[in-house]
């Protein structure tokens, strides 16, 4: 059998499938076949290679081209041009500066992406546990089961990681608090309910890592003493529950889950639930009463899930990028974790940069980066060389950035200075024509849509701001009503039951005082 001169990475996440990512992989191969190709081209699944609004993305090594908005009546000539006659097909090859701003990781000389949850990602087929394998994988499970649960905590607690969820609570300090928790069961949740206007960075690794999930959350499970875990995901992330669940089954083949895990006398095993689109249900106490099979409200706390979580048991609950981080900083070491980042914020983040930026995507860079080079770094800056007058920086529930503050470093502790939050990791990009009242009014809509109801303030007062936001929209409010939607978002902060009601006070304010000029005239 001879060598494969190329390889075809085809990007399978669930923008390229809704594109026609199937039928192009299938015509693909059909055309590789037809003309003898089988030995000499190989075609292969992968995640997403970062690159999002261009449909259909075909990576070729080793020549490194990228392919975007493919049709399966292309495939034809690019196997004629490109495979046989060595011609790449110009028309449909993606600038190199667009591959460049999402995947520095791989090609050019241009400062580095530093990938550790995503290192995987759109490299290997993440339906094949044999290539997490070969990557490394499951090597941290190992030398974790080496270790006693309190050593792999020290290790957590060591690193600095802090929860990738938007609070930023440490890591190590959450596991530790279950493990000293005194109970005859513990449960680790991984919370991948993610449903955030603008917000897809936990899907992505979902669908192009599925295996280093699990590894970390088997880890986790041994650090604190719990024997079961659960992943709960949207339901509408169809293809990243296809493909847990065929990660959880090829685990499990292989002996890394279940009884007796490499012969260590540890058992754990994962089950999936399927969330049924309510955003509240992102909030971790919320989300075991839907995991418990109630409706999904939160509860009043304390008590904390890691003493009083699911079922009455110490129950872990992390978001999927945290959890993600684990087997790297168990494999490589907590010194060499906060090598990057900042002190008191060490490791990487993921983001998803989107709106009116030239290269939409999914990025992963250091705690610390400036907003300016997260946006015209890699983001590549404002569409059609417009000015840039607002970032919504750590999702809906996030905060209105001018131009004056680009310059502020991306971590929990520096945009704590300014009121702001990491939040989900979304970056929402918006040029000199973007209308500031019209972007609030829609956030104000979605809280409204996705308040529980079960307590008066977010019940009543996102219906209320989001009527006032809407008079004001129709040059109907009044200039008091400016005050008044700083006072309603107050109210909630302090009132309401949970983040939910309590995050609206950073939008709003933001928005009502960095881009005060743009509400004034719509008041009377």
């Amino acid at each position: 059998m001879r060598l494969a001169r190329s390889h075809v990475l085809v990007s399978i996440d669930i923008e390229s499938v809704a594109s026609g990512a199937w039928e192009v992989l299938k015509r693909l191969k059909e055309e590789i076949s037809r003309r003898g190709l089988l030995e000499e081209i190989k075609v292969l699944e992968t995640g997403t290679l970062g690159v999002t609004g261009l449909g259909v993305v075909l990576a070729v090594y080793p020549e490194r081209i990228y392919y975007g908005k493919v049709k399966p009546e292309d495939c034809p000539r690019i196997v004629e041009e490109h495979f046989l006659k060595g011609r790449p097909v110009q028309d449909l090859i993606i600038k190199e500066e667009v591959v460049r701003a999402v995947r520095r990781d791989l090609i050019g000389p241009m400062r580095e992406q530093k990938r550790v949850v995503l290192e995987n990602s759109g490299i290997i087929d993440p339906e094949k546990i044999e290539e997490y394998l070969a990557r490394d994988g499951y090597t941290a499970l190992e030398k974790a089961l080496s270790l006693t649960p309190d050593e792999v905590i020290a290790e957590v607690k060591k690193s600095g990681l802090r929860g990738r969820g938007g609070a930023g609570f440490p890591t190590g300090i959450k596991w530790e608090g279950a493990r000293k928790a005194s109970a005859m069961e513990k449960f680790i949740i991984c919370n991948a309910d993610e449903g955030e206007p603008g917000t897809f960075k936990d899907r992505l690794i979902l669908e192009g890592d599925p295996h280093k999930l699990i590894e970390g959350l088997i880890i986790a499970g041994y650090a604190v003493g719990a024997r079961k875990g659960y992943i709960y995901i949207r339901g509408e992330y169809a293809l990243s529950l296809h493909r847990m669940h065929k990660a959880i089954e090829d685990a499990r083949k292989y002996g890394l889950l279940g009884e007796d895990i490499l012969g260590s006398g540890f058992s754990f095993n994962l089950e999936i639930k399927e969330g049924a689109g309510a955003y509240v249900c992102g909030e971790e106490t919320a989300l075991m009463e839907s995991l418990e099979g109630k409706r999904g409200n939160p509860r009043i706390k304390p008590p904390y899930p890691t003493v009083v979580g699911l079922f009455g048991s110490p129950t872990v609950i992390n978001n999927v990028e945290t959890l993600a981080n684990i087997p790297a900083i168990i494999r490589k070491g907590a010194d060499w974790f906060r090598t990057m980042g900042t002190e008191s914020c060490p490791g990487t983040k993921v983001y998803t940069i989107l709106g009116d930026v030239n290269f939409p995507g999914l990025i992963e860079v250091e705690m610390g980066t400036t907003l300016y080079e997260i946006i015209f770094g890699y983001g590549g800056g404002i569409k059609g060389g417009k000015k840039f007058k607002a970032a919504l920086v750590g999702g809906a529930a996030g905060v209105f950035l001018p131009e004056s503050l680009l310059n502020v470093r991306m971590d929990f502790d520096n945009l704590k200075q300014y009121k702001a939050v990491l939040g989900s990791g979304a970056i929402l990009v918006m040029s000199q024509e973007a209308s500031i009242p019209k972007m609030l009014h829609s956030v104000l809509y979605f809280f409204r849509h996705e308040s529980c109801g079960q307590c008066s303030p977010c019940r009543s007062g996102t219906r209320e701001l989001y009527r006032i936001s809407g008079h004001l929209l129709e040059r109907k409010g009044k200039a008091e009503d400016l005050n008044t939607m700083v006072k309603l978002s107050e109210a909630l902060w302090y009132s309401s039951l949970c983040p939910l009601g309590q995050s609206l006070i950073m939008p709003v304010k933001s928005a009502l005082e960095n881009f005060r000029e743009e509400f004034l005239p719509l008041v009377q």
